[in-house]
């Protein structure tokens, strides 16, 4: 994860499926004897992670150092006095998410400081948005007077919006403080225009997956008393997460024991012993159907980094009746092209060429539509990994786009003849 510059907000979680993610904290040292100084060049995109201002954690820094800090937030410089090497600011770093972002009671990050009159005196308290509990932070710590004398900027709702974790502006969980530079999400439109979109490519795909020979087979689940019972069990499991938000893939059913991660340990454990694929990708349906995510977009996204590995162009067509079932909108393909982007970005950087065929394979398997990979591919994003991954990647595309243009092109002469 590292050597990518992606890493997992809570470092101590070693779990590839962990929604929460940022960028791993750069340092670049300038100046000489008294003048050195310690910059930190993507503060912006790791504080945008957190969803906390660029200047908390970079005074934190200098509280716990007994250094100086200045900010440029103009030119998004953020400094610290003397020379500090990286692991070491890191390590502070993981101190600032637990004292300032993880909710003390149930540990996710999508928190929001919220300031609180008592009387005379003022807290600071984390606003979780994934289990609803409100926890105070220690107001000894010398950040609070500098929180206190500059207090988060409240977000207003009904703006853009911007995705809670998984790298959505700057790979973190909870909002964004910034205003956004246009290279997010940007490709998400308003939500009744998705969900009319949704409608109709549901319908759409519908034929298409009945027609599937995957399709014809028993996907209903197993009704014995046992699998009844642990199908109770998961779904107990996967309701006690569940935020009041609401949505696809929001508040909290992204934690360590998510039923995502379950599936994905799940498909990474049985893949490899796994006899006839016909057999194993409907029992992957049915787990996640267990689960209860069998139709949500983030399964995709999940799907993709659990089953397929460093030979995916043999394994699409063994794998593509699974994908042509449960990619059922544009939101679900926007999730198979993050874990796309995962795969070789992150997991096998090898692979970045080999993109066209990959795109070529799901587009022949009718699982992703010309008009969304045109669109992802013109639109660098920080969903799923970090900007410059998702520029090689995009950039690797081109010769795909490129086909697809020209077909286009071919097309439209034969229409005038």
């Amino acid at each position: 994860m590292a050597s990518a510059g992606i890493v997992n907000i809570r470092r101590d979680v070693d779990d590839k499926f962990y929604r929460y993610r940022m960028p791993l904290l750069t340092t670049k040292i300038e100046g000489k004897g008294n003048g050195i100084k310690t910059v930190i060049p993507n503060m912006v995109d790791v504080a945008r992670a957190l969803s906390r201002p660029p200047t908390y954690p970079t005074k934190f820094f200098g509280c716990e150092l007994g250094a100086q800090t200045t900010f440029d937030e103009k030119n998004e410089r953020y400094i610290v006095n003397g020379a500090h090497n990286a692991d070491r600011l890191r390590e502070l770093l993981d101190g600032f998410i637990d004292k300032f972002v993880l909710c003390r009671s149930c540990k996710n990050p999508e928190t929001d400081l919220v300031i609180v009159k008592q009387g005379r005196s003022e807290d600071i308290i984390r606003d979780c948005k994934a289990c609803g509990e409100r926890t105070g932070v220690d107001m000894r710590h010398k950040l609070t007077t500098f929180i206190l004398k500059n207090p988060p900027v409240k977000i207003k709702k009904g703006k853009k919006k911007t995705g809670t974790g998984d790298a959505a502006t700057g790979v973190g969980g909870g909002g964004d403080h910034t205003p956004d530079s246009g290279e997010g999400e940007v490709m998400e439109n308003g939500a009744e225009s998705d969900d009319e979109l949704t409608r109709k490519i549901k319908a759409e795909a519908k034929d298409l997956n009945n027609d599937t020979a995957l399709a014809k087979e028993d996907w209903s689940a197993d009704t014995s008393p046992e699998a009844v019972k642990q199908r109770i069990k998961a779904l107990e499991g996967g309701l006690a997460g569940v935020s009041i938000a609401g949505g696809d893939d929001e508040g909290s059913d992204d934690g360590i024991n998510s039923p995502y991660a379950q599936l994905g340990k799940w498909v990474e454990e049985e893949r490899d012993d796994a006899e006839d694929a016909k057999t194993f990708i409907i029992a992957v349906y049915k787990k996640a159907e267990e689960l209860g995510i069998e139709k949500k977009h983030k399964s995709v996204l999940v799907l993709v980094q659990a089953l397929f590995t460093e030979d995916v162009l043999e394994e699409i067509p063994k794998y593509s009746p699974l994908f042509a079932k449960m990619v059922t909108s544009e939101k679900h393909q926007k999730s198979l092209l993050g874990g796309i982007e995962r795969l070789v970005g992150i997991s096998h950087p090898d692979l970045i060429p080999a993109v066209p065929k990959i795109l070529m394979a799901l587009y022949q398997a009718d699982i992703i539509e010309e008009e969304v990979v045109t669109q992802w591919g013109t639109h660098v994003s920080k969903k799923y990994v970090d900007k410059d991954v998702s520029k090689k990647v995009r950039k690797a595309s081109e010769p795909f786009l490129k086909w697809l243009e020209e077909a286009d092109d071919d097309d439209d002469d034969d229409d005038e003849e």
